[in-house]
């Protein structure tokens, strides 16, 4: 599960601009809207960078950061390099899926040539990816693995056994693209003379299926494969296809972990590559280095933890002697550690108090590694270079705020992007010490427009648990606050594993929102509370096996503490979350109706095991080892306890959270005779938006906090 982003709306009428004010209009016509800089790569030779404009894709200068003209014209929603810069792949039209896969069509250009090289004759393909010496193409189509040669045209078929909702090759099913965050479950060899994929057997998988109301006489079906908690999932197998013979073998992973096999890299030698596997309770995963040419795996070492490994976002990188970088939280904090090829520890690269957050990259030339982490305090991300061979350490960002790079490939260079809650995104030229050489963007328009209107920003402050950790909270008070006057609070949280709302960053989304309730004359607040992510292994992991019991009991503390507060009612304090958050602000109104007042929940999750296998059995394990788990953390165990006003939201074709959250808990709601509002959007996933959805939906929650709080 993760995050969904409450984006900006789409544009509606204006009415009163000149307001001192931050209305829902001016927030869902897009007025408050900031600037950024498109698609940012650097080209090979580390001297020239490109962006997407309009019109084409641009090339610029590090050095004195001028244009260059375009190498492509035309409009295109994203492009990628072939290694040598030849040629370059084009979307030009994509349709989403799910989270992350989409049907995209796409061409090539030579950039030599000129030549336009249609991939797969027009068709949509899933996940195009050249090989390495450019010559080739590969992409998925109907659930199949294809290459597709780019000097005769030449389309050859790898696969032929895929089948929807049955057999997949070289890409993720729902749950693995969901948990593990990717589609593409490929990857070529330096040499490009083979590729290793992943099969996938979704042939078991329980079928989950929604109805789709359009406006069709009969509403439609989407049918896919979902694993829930405890149920099958996708058999998984590794499999080696050589270009020279055309054949493909499958990789024996009897020996090793291999209930999941997330994810596929390159190593720094032609014919290998390294599969990350692990079993289904993934506190255990190995790392197997596979020869290419003989399809020999050997395992390099094992990653273990008393708990859970975060299988979704694992760092490894080959440095040119084949050695490598892998990112663990086996000190308590997350950092990065340096293995020979044969996987033994050399050493651990960074160490303290802090997190590595990002890895960009290793410049062999100065021994320098490339890393943003939370070294200046668990709400900010800077930016460092350190030398692994002797430690050396330097920060080259700001030193507060959320800093993130996009180095130059020679490391001369970068460009950072920065914000913090008081400074909308800024995007600066910077040279590989983290000189300023040239600001490229800011949005000082933006923030002199939200000024105008009175914007309030948000102060950090810290409140003690009843675990005795300090957790990290922001609170957003009115322009012509009074101490001496007491304010209802409207808290807003997310609360999920790993995850971060408390953060010296800027947010375009929410933020604005809730400074539109601020001059309504709330207070609104957000705390971190255990589970979430940032400040170690420990914070984040005690949630495990137990998954909200710990969440909640935080939020309600926090609650209880600014209703202590000489400035908070505290017989008028609301929550409000989406998704896990939906879930928690769901526990808040049944297990601490006594401090909440009003709630709203969107999307939530009300019974972990209507959710997916990977995410859930992660921090859960299965329902069969856990019942209890399960069942005494669910708030319709606690339906009867409701007291205050509730809100439900859910979408009705939400994949991800399914519909059957809300009405299990509604039904409960119902059958202990409470009373509560709910509203369903047709046809909505989980993210909730299209046409003028996001602003109607705004406006009920608006109205319906106004009413009851």
């Amino acid at each position: 599960m993760k995050k969904i982003l409450l984006s900006l709306g789409v544009a509606i009428a204006l009415q009163n601009l000149s307001a001192q004010e931050i209305t829902l209009d001016k927030i869902y016509s897009g007025y408050y809207r900031g600037k950024g800089i498109a698609g940012i790569t650097s080209m090979k030779n580390g001297e020239n960078y490109l962006v997407i404009e309009q019109g084409g894709i641009a090339k610029y200068s590090y050095k004195n950061s001028q244009k260059e003209g375009n190498i492509v014209d035309g409009q295109f929603e994203s492009y990628e390099f072939s290694d040598d810069e030849s040629k370059i792949l084009l979307l030009k039209e994509r349709q989403p899926i799910y989270r992350h896969s989409f049907l995209g069509k796409f061409e090539v250009k030579d950039l030599k040539s000129g030549k336009i090289i249609s991939v797969n004759e027009g068709k949509p393909v899933q996940e195009p990816r050249f090989s390495p010496d450019a010559s080739k193409l590969a992409f998925i189509a109907d659930n199949n693995l294809f290459f597709q040669d780019l000097n005769s045209g030449k389309i050859t078929q790898i696969t032929t056994d895929g089948k929807k909702n049955s057999i997949i090759n070289g890409l993720a099913d729902w749950v693995y693209e969901e948990e593990f965050g990717h589609a593409r479950q490929y990857e070529w060899t330096k040499n490009s003379d083979a590729i290793v994929f992943i099969k996938s057997d979704e042939s078991q998988v329980p079928e989950i299926y929604i109805p789709i109301y359009g406006k069709t006489l009969y509403p439609t079906e989407m049918r896919y494969k979902y694993p829930k908690a405890g149920e099958k999932n996708s058999v998984v197998s590794a499999q080696l296809y050589r270009l020279d013979s055309g054949k493909t073998m499958p990789l024996n992973l009897g020996s090793f972990k291999n209930y999941y096999i997330p994810n596929v890299f390159q190593t720094a030698k032609p014919d290998e590559m390294v599969l990350i596997t692990s079993e289904r309770i993934q506190n255990a995963s190995d790392v197997l280095k596979v020869n290419t040419k003989t399809g020999a795996v050997q395992k390099l070492f094992t990653e273990t933890d008393d708990k859970w490994i975060d299988t979704d976002s694992p760092t490894l990188e080959f440095l040119e002697d084949d050695s490598f970088l892998w990112g663990s939280e086996r000190d308590g904090h997350r950092h990065l550690y340096w293995y020979d090829k044969d996987g033994k520890l050399k050493k651990q690269v960074t160490k303290g108090n802090w997190e590595v957050t990002d890895y960009y990259g290793y410049n062999p030339k100065s021994k320098e590694i490339y890393v943003q982490t939370t070294e200046k305090g668990s709400i900010n991300k800077v930016v460092s270079k350190i030398n692994i061979e002797n430690g050396k350490s330097q920060l080259i960002s700001n030193t507060e705020g959320n800093n993130s790079a996009n180095f130059s490939k020679n490391y001369n260079y970068f460009i950072e992007t920065s914000s913090s809650v008081s400074k909308p995104y800024t995007f600066v030229l910077k040279d590989g010490n983290g000189k300023i050489v040239k600001e490229l963007q800011n949005n000082n328009d933006q923030l002199q427009k939200l000024q105008a209107d009175n914007f309030a920003v948000k102060e950090f402050i810290t409140i003690p648990n009843n675990a005795g950790d300090q957790m990290n909270a922001w609170i957003i008070k009115p322009k012509n606050f009074d101490p001496n006057k007491k304010y209802p609070l409207f808290m807003f949280q997310y609360s999920g594993p790993g995850s971060q709302q408390v953060s010296n960053s800027w947010d375009q989304g929410n933020t604005l929102w809730f400074n539109h309730l601020v001059q309504k004359g709330y207070i609104v607040a957000c705390v971190d509370g255990r589970g979430t992510g940032y400040k170690g292994a420990q914070y984040k992991k005690v949630t495990y096996m137990n998954l909200g019991k710990y969440e909640i009991e935080d939020q309600i503390t926090a609650a209880k503490w600014f209703g202590n507060q000489s400035y908070i009612d505290k017989s008028r304090i609301g929550m409000f979350g989406w998704s896990f958050g939906g879930y928690m602000t769901s526990l808040a109104m049944t297990k601490g109706a006594d401090v909440f007042k009003a709630g709203i929940a969107v999307a939530p999750v009300t019974n972990w095991r209507y959710y997916d296998s990977v995410y859930t059995e992660r921090f859960m394990r299965t329902p069969q080892e856990n019942a209890d788990g399960y069942d005494k953390n669910s708030p319709t165990e606690y339906s009867k306890l409701l007291k205050g006003k509730l809100l439900l939201i859910h979408g009705t074709a939400d994949d991800n959270v399914h519909f059957q959250n809300s009405m299990e808990f509604s039904e409960a709601l119902i059958q202990n005779k409470k009373q509560f509002d709910f509203m369903a959007y047709p046809d909505k996933n989980h993210g909730i938006n299209g046409g003028q959805t996001r602003p109607q939906l705004y406006q009920k929650m608006t109205d319906f906090i106004l009413n009851n709080l």
